[in-house]
């Protein structure tokens, strides 16, 4: 068997492993990302940054089927098998390559608006309502207090209704001994949960935009073992050669 022919095969077998094998993989990344921002969508008005994880979800859904039709025309060596599945790689190359630049543009994104989105959120605290309860779960999640710090209690409602107190949530342990004063910041988190909860989301888009990119590669190399495999078999009497000739 022609060298180019069998080496373009063994890319295009195992990239129809690699598209199951992907499915599940972003499947994963899309389903963590939304988690991700799920959990804090409270303090998260502009939903552009679940864009990139709607793509990859897309994605995986694609792949299953496309991976076994890869396979039958790759053995096959059906032209238009081929062709198609030349086609399928490249939309989901381009698919893939569209969820890189969004979450490169929303990366830079993520911080404009979160201090004012949280501090609405914040200001709202008052013990009971839904705005209460994600606001604990941030700051006992991030081990955060307060939007810039823990002084930023002293501007809201709460604080000034509870002798100048923070939330327990604030509290590295949150026991007895740990009243939420202020003049006892050795106790608390001090450190701002803006910063904390931007960070995360950050390093959710930057996991995403790895894996991403690691995939589109794979796809390239597919769209060029396609090409080889169609100029060969093209120029040849015999239309169909077995893998293992």
């Amino acid at each position: 068997m022609d060298c180019g022919i069998f080496t373009s095969k063994t890319v295009l077998l195992f990239l129809s492993l690699v598209f199951w094998a992907a499915g599940v993989v972003l499947a994963y990344v899309g389903a963590h990302i939304i988690k991700s921002y799920d959990n804090f969508d409270s303090f998260i008005q502009d939903k552009y940054t679940l864009v990139p994880a709607a793509i990859i979800i897309g994605i995986s859904v694609v792949m299953f089927i496309f991976g076994l039709v890869g396979c039958c025309a790759t053995l096959r060596e059906s032209k238009v098998g081929l062709s198609f599945f030349f086609l399928i790689i490249m939309a989901i190359f381009a698919a893939e390559v569209a969820a890189l630049v969004f979450s490169f543009i929303y990366k830079g994104k993520i911080n404009e608006d979160l201090e004012r989105s949280m501090s609405e959120v914040f200001v709202h605290y008052d013990g009971q309502t839904t705005e209460t309860k994600a606001v604990d779960y941030l700051q006992t999640q991030l081990q955060c207090c307060g939007v810039m710090n823990y002084t930023s209690w002293s501007n809201t409602t709460w604080s000034n209704s509870h002798n100048n107190t923070v939330p327990l949530s604030c509290c590295k342990n949150r026991t007895s001994q740990c009243p939420g004063r202020m003049d006892q910041p050795d106790l608390l988190n001090t450190q701002g949960c803006e910063v904390k909860l931007g960070q995360l989301l950050q390093d959710v888009l930057s996991y995403a935009m790895l894996v991403i990119l690691g995939f589109a590669i794979i796809k390239f190399f597919g769209m060029l073992s396609v090409c080889v495999i169609t100029c060969k078999t093209g120029n040849r009497r015999s239309g169909y050669q077995p893998l293992y000739a």
